[in-house]
């Protein structure tokens, strides 16, 4: 079935580019500022403070882009996300303190938020719900590629040219974009008239009396909460702590990647043959395996990076399987707030990670006094927390990816 919106049968070609690219944002302005960090705080001071309030921001933002895309639509929103997405980029790459990188990437954290709730909502808008995954399966496939690809392009660059290049690479990328959604993205939104369809009131309330949705949500948050703290601080491990150049950390977010997007194409064999509850039940069992693995290691090798590879590989295997389900069973028994589900889910997301990030980052100084430690536990305890949701939350929901009749 072709896009209800399509336009003179070329939309939909364009789209179906677009939709990778404007997912693979969020890698760009992460994945491949992770080289980056050591080389900005031995500049600047201290650098994981950008990278956790664009986490904040992206979080907080998610819950205006939503509203502002619903009622002036999803180009001049998505537009205004990538103009701004440049300006903080550029702004980021000739910021002289701490500070003022920290504003600039907070205010791409929000820029970011709009990208990614607009490009969510157009498939939405497009594609009838039965081809909606499908669609996004896709476009998540192109996010994961680019986020093999960045971390290396990023290192390469910290290690070549210096880490305000990154920063430069980034606006660049956004600038494509936005020439290319100017000349391609129409508007996808459909007039409330002629639904004749309108916001309930109390919607948000109904979102968090759901049981699917607040179980749901919990495996998302609580896997990425664990993998944002390896983004955070894995940079301070394998460079400052182990001796790492940049170039050889970057094949390390890079290797995570790979695996992610395995573990995505496993996880849809494993729904069809197991159903969810059992499919998160063996990706909360990876998550806390990994997660051992790299604490023996810790314990036992304290400088061999080996264990703390081995039990990221692990770890990721498991979040591959959790994101898809966690994101969509948030939204499986909320149909007709599906926009506001999405955007609850993805600030909870953003929230764990936030706080988690900040308190783990407390425990790294300039000696490693506590090695790795401040990075694999918090993925012990996010896999302590997925292994109580999968084994005791999950089984009690009645139906938990019933997804009711409008």
């Amino acid at each position: 079935m072709s896009p209800p919106v399509a336009r003179k049968g070329r939309f939909d070609v364009s789209f179906a580019l677009l939709l990778p690219l404007l997912l693979a944002a969020q890698p760009v302005a992460t994945d491949s500022y992770l080289p980056a960090l050591p080389a900005i705080a031995k500049e600047l001071g201290s650098a994981s403070t950008s990278l956790t309030l664009f986490v904040l921001a992206f979080g907080f933002a998610q819950l205006l882009c939503g509203p502002l895309a619903d009622r002036f639509g999803r180009r001049p929103v998505l537009l205004t996300g990538l103009g701004c997405y440049v300006l903080a980029a550029l702004g980021g790459a000739f910021a002289d303190s701490v500070a003022l990188l920290a504003g600039w990437r907070a205010l791409q954290g929000f820029s970011m938020a709009a990208i990614l709730v607009c490009s969510r909502a157009a498939v939405r808008d497009l594609y009838p719900a039965h081809e909606g995954p499908h669609v996004m399966a896709r476009g998540l496939t192109g996010l994961g590629v680019v986020g093999l690809l960045a971390p290396l392009l990023g290192a390469w660059l910290v290690q070549g040219a210096g880490w305000r290049w990154v920063m430069v690479a980034m606006a660049v990328y956004a600038s494509v974009l936005f020439a290319m959604c100017w000349h391609s993205f129409a508007e996808t939104r459909r007039p409330m008239s002629e639904d004749g369809l309108s916001a309930p009131r109390g919607s948000t309330r109904t979102v968090f009396a759901s049981r699917s949705f607040r179980a749901w949500a919990s495996v998302a948050a609580s896997t990425y909460g664990g993998l944002f703290c390896f983004l955070l601080l894995s940079p301070m491990v394998y460079i400052g702590y182990l001796g790492w150049s940049p170039a050889w950390y970057g094949w390390i977010p890079a290797g995570g990647s790979l695996v992610y997007i395995f573990s995505t194409t496993m996880c849809r064999t494993l729904l069809r043959r197991y159903g969810p509850v059992r499919t998160v039940r063996l990706g909360a069992s990876l998550s806390i395996t990994g997660a051992v693995i790299q604490a023996l290691g810790c314990w036992l090798l304290p400088f061999s990076a080996v264990p703390l590879l081995a039990g990221h590989a692990v770890y990721c295997l498991g979040h591959g399987i959790h994101q898809p389900c966690g994101q969509a069973g948030a939204v499986g028994d909320l149909p007709h707030l599906a926009g506001r589900a999405v955007s609850w889910s993805g600030f909870g997301m953003m929230m764990v990670a936030f706080c988690v990030g900040q308190l783990a980052a407390r425990f790294v100084d300039t000696d490693y006094t506590y090695g790795a430690w401040p990075m694999v536990v918090p993925m012990l305890l996010a896999g302590v927390s997925l292994m109580a949701i999968a084994f005791f939350w999950l089984p009690r929901l009645q139906h938990p990816t019933k997804e009711t009749t409008p």
